[in-house]
């Protein structure tokens, strides 16, 4: 366990308090532990530290404002202002690292909700310290970390969830039940879609280098990733159209509009994927792109067969053409997006976060509710999770045990997308976490900067690009990251 001397100190104060307890014949127990059954009492509450305050995660505190928020970390204290009023008691921080060294032990439980390229090495150290751990989705920026966060809460034993709050709510659970209940048949189609990004994608790098805010540390913003000169258009919130720093519209949607998908079909990993887009950038994500992954064949639910499955995606406006039998004038786009499972017997229609589910033939299914649902917030009951001993711990609905494996999808999108240049579908060794069919001498090599101009009426697609690299070096990258100088993952558990 690190942080192994500030873990083990014990103040003075406390020293003497301990000591008069023990004279008076009390025996003293771990805050965490209640009568010896290594769980908290539900009316204790936990004392959580939050990464990434500003946006997302402002919103994530509140709904666990039951409990104690001890400390508060961003990067950026304008953006974060109205978290550290809202919860004045909490200890303010630039650097997690720094708080986590300084709080140690009276933390409990960390709500990550910093930038897409953060969230794996915050909760992984974390997770590491005996913390449990709510990360906001995407959970991760690459396969691999997504990997690293699945066996290290394995491992360490801690109550997790993914910020994916369909997970908790009606419609995943539902569209599952009736697809595993054999009311669609067999699926081997399913199209689904985002109306994002609702946020800056498709531009050239910015040239000018402004000035650094004072209320912004940006070499903690940029933290692992390459460092690069400070320009407001990365921060805050639109970080997600950047590669370095978030995984576009599909990394951010696919999160809450795959996961009946992945949960409904029992989907583990791809064997094959390939990506399309408008202009690729080396910075930038498209303003538009297509995926296709394919899926193989399962294992029977019930009666029920789990042929080889090909997956859409689309976004940036685009959707999947109305199938025969839509309903005229009926939006597709349903609270963000939407997916449509093709069955041998019929088409169920869904929302983003599973919701509304509907049969394109009007039947509606009369079927038993076999998976679990929770009275709580989808927050509150990652709370509950927490208070639970490992040994006996009801999961959350989005634990990292699924969560992270769902991930690797979500980002197996992405790198379809950015290995498109190589003009194939990529086969995908899951559980070596590689590729199998990019020879050792290809390359590639992507735009730097769009240099369309207009002159006399005449237009021009003049294009810098980079120079030619290795194409299987290029892609090990996007699954592994290389981490700045001073910015380093834990290991992944034996």
């Amino acid at each position: 366990m690190t942080h192994k001397k500030s873990s083990l100190e014990m103040s003075r104060r406390r020293f003497l308090s301990n000591a008069a307890l023990a004279a008076a014949g009390l025996t003293i127990l771990p805050s965490n532990v209640v009568s010896g059954l290594g769980h908290r009492a539900p009316s204790d509450k936990l004392n959580i530290a939050g990464v990434g305050i500003g946006g997302r995660g402002f919103g994530v505190l509140k709904a666990m404002e039951s409990e104690n928020i001890v400390a508060l970390c961003d990067v950026d204290w304008k953006y974060a202002k109205g978290c550290f009023d809202y919860f004045p008691k909490a200890k303010k921080y630039w650097d997690w690292r720094k708080m986590l060294d300084e709080m140690g032990d009276s933390i409990d439980a960390v709500v990550v909700a910093s930038a897409d390229h953060t969230h794996a090495i915050i909760a992984a150290t974390a997770i590491t310290m005996g913390k449990h751990v709510y990360v906001e989705k995407p959970l991760t920026h690459t396969v691999y970390e997504s990997r690293l966060l699945t066996n290290l809460a394995a491992h360490y034993k801690v109550a997790t969830q993914m910020g994916n709050q369909g997970a908790s709510l009606e419609g995943v659970a539902q569209s599952t039940e009736w697809i595993q209940n054999g009311e669609i048949g067999e699926v081997r189609k399913v199209e689904a879609f985002t109306d994002r990004p609702i946020w800056p994608q498709g531009l050239n790098r910015p040239e000018e280098v402004q000035k650094i805010p004072e209320t912004f540390n940006w070499d903690l913003f940029v933290g692992p990733a390459k460092m690069r000169p400070y320009n407001e258009i990365y921060t805050p919130w639109n970080f997600r159209g950047w590669w370095d720093f978030g995984t576009g519209a599909l990394g951010d949607m696919a999160c809450h509009i795959l996961h009946p998908v992945f949960k409904g079909l029992n989907l583990g990993y791809p064997t094959k994927a390939q990506g399309s887009s408008t202009l690729l950038l080396t910075d930038a994500a498209p303003t538009a792109q297509k995926v296709k992954m394919v899926f193989p064949e399962r294992k029977k639910v019930g009666k029920l067969k789990m042929p080889e499955v090909d997956v859409h995606w689309y976004d940036g406006g685009l959707q999947p053409l109305k199938p025969e039998g839509w309903p005229a004038g009926k939006d597709m786009n349903n609270s963000g997006g939407g997916v449509l499972f093709h069955g041998s017997k019929d088409t169920l229609v869904c929302g983003c976060y599973g919701k509304d589910p509907w049969l394109l033939s009007g039947n509606v299914p009369k079927v038993a509710k076999t998976l679990p649902r929770i009275n709580t917030s989808h927050e509150m009951d990652w709370v509950r999770a927490c208070k639970e001993s490992a040994d006996n711990r009801t999961e959350t609905l989005s634990p990292f045990s699924e969560a992270g494996p769902f991930n690797e999808m979500v980002v197996m999108g992405v790198l379809a997308v950015r290995l498109q240049a190589l003009n194939k579908e990529l086969e995908w060794d899951g559980a070596n976490m590689r590729f199998t069919n990019i020879g050792n001498d290809e390359t590639i090599k992507t735009v730097i900067k769009d240099g369309f101009k207009i002159h006399d009426g005449h237009p021009t697609f003049s294009k810098e690009w980079t120079d030619p690299i290795n194409a299987n070096a290029f892609a090990a990258e996007l699954i592994k990251h290389n981490y700045r100088d001073g910015w380093t993952l834990p290991p992944m558990p034996k």
